[in-house]
């Protein structure tokens, strides 16, 4: 149908409205009510089913059907609820010349045809008072609009915002450690060309693996991503096939990962060790990839500016949280070491990157604390904080 069911309520109540306050009126003037009447006043009410398409024809034929009504029934002045509608739907979709007219011609139509003329002021008043009313409660009512599209498009601009930094924070993670780790790799192997083949063919094994691990785990993030998209359609207009590749329900990593990294990172010439305290029980995924994360740029920060230097990792349960400390003693083992203790921990501690930003966003979403800077005698420590009950979801 050409309306919708609102669009035929509203003329269906419109005109209820206005055949009560038409008989009333008729039953108080004229004693009867005449049946002419009752017809004209409905029929002024049916254009209302097309106002959403149309509003301004829809106005002129509501004012056209009530000034016909007012020369077959004179009666006293009468600004009846389908000129309302009809003009509040033109000045919610036309500009301020029209609803300007809109208003004028909505006023003084239903003067023309009354039983006294020229018509009382008192008449003329309470016609433009009407007009203006419906008027100002539709421009309220448009401003109130733009102001609540104005707010929905921020909230979906500061949410495509903390996406992209939620992406840009993985990214990171992932690039920056195995990128680190095969560049290590990669060295060690060019180092030991003349020498151990063995030791150039472990390097070379761990390379390729940081490699395959830096791929998946990007895969994973790009499907996350492209989850919500349609499958791209066939000629024939028939959905495709998936894009092949791993499960976008893929586990990130976890607590159960951080082993793997450690050894890692001992492989990558970064002596680590690793310690877990208290009562070892699941954690929510959210939370164990925010603990693996910030041990992973943890140690990719301590290989990258601290290379050799003694470093460990600590696990540590609680109550209701969990800690974790990363921390390394700032020696580098060997003339290869890029810079004092000293001055590689206050570029770690000043950086511009995404690492500290990132892992200080990690724990703020949990609620938790973070706290990295250099330690006294040289070294720098990561130590983190992330209560548990707030990743539940339960008190504190």
């Amino acid at each position: 149908m050409p309306w919708t069911r609102n669009d035929a309520l509203v003329a269906v109540g419109a005109a209820a409205v206005d055949l009560t306050g038409f008989a009333l009126g008729s039953q108080s003037d004229f004693g009867r009510v005449p049946a002419v009447g009752c017809l004209l006043m409905a029929v002024s009410a049916l254009p209302l089913l097309a106002r959403r398409r149309a509003p301004l024809p829809v106005l002129g034929a509501v004012l056209l059907a009530g000034l016909v009504l007012n020369l077959n029934v004179p009666m006293a002045q009468h600004f009846n609820a389908a000129v309302v509608v009809a003009l509040y739907t033109v000045v919610r979709s036309r500009g301020p010349a029209v609803a300007v007219g809109a208003g004028l011609a909505s006023a003084a139509v239903p003067l023309v045809g009354l039983t006294r003329w020229p018509p009382p002021l008192v008449d003329v008043a309470a016609g433009a008072a009407a007009a203006v009313l419906v008027v100002c409660a539709a421009l309220v009512v448009n401003r109130w609009q733009r102001d609540a599209e104005a707010h929905r498009r921020l909230l979906a601009d500061r949410a495509v915002a903390a996406e992209r930094r939620r992406i840009a924070r993985e990214l990171h993670d992932i690039v920056a450690h195995h990128i680190t780790t095969m560049q290590l790799m990669a060295g060690g192997a060019r180092a030991n060309l003349a020498g151990d083949p063995e030791v150039v063919r472990e390097a070379l094994v761990e390379l390729e693996g940081s490699g395959r691990m830096a791929l998946r785990e990007m895969r994973q993030l790009l499907d996350v991503l492209r989850a919500g998209d349609e499958p791209e359609s066939l000629a024939g207009g028939a959905p495709g096939p998936a894009a092949p590749g791993p499960r976008i329900d893929a586990p990130q990593p976890g607590i159960g990962d951080l082993p793997r990294i450690v050894a890692e990172s001992c492989r990558a010439g970064l002596p680590t060790s690793f310690d877990v305290r208290g009562e070892e029980r699941a954690l929510p995924p959210s939370v164990g990839l925010a603990v693996f994360r910030i041990v992973q740029e943890a140690l990719t920060n301590a290989r990258r500016y601290a290379g050799g230097a003694r470093t460990s990792v600590v696990l540590a349960y609680g109550a209701a949280e969990v800690r974790v400390d990363v921390a390394d003693d700032g020696r580098a083992a060997g003339p290869g070491a890029a810079g004092s203790a000293t001055g590689t921990a206050r570029e770690r501690a000043g950086g511009s990157g995404y690492g500290l930003v990132g892992m200080r966003e990690r724990v703020a979403l949990h609620g938790g604390t973070l706290d990295a800077g250099p330690v006294a005698g040289g070294g720098f420590r990561v130590a983190a904080r992330l209560p548990l009950a707030l990743a539940d979801g339960r008190a504190s």
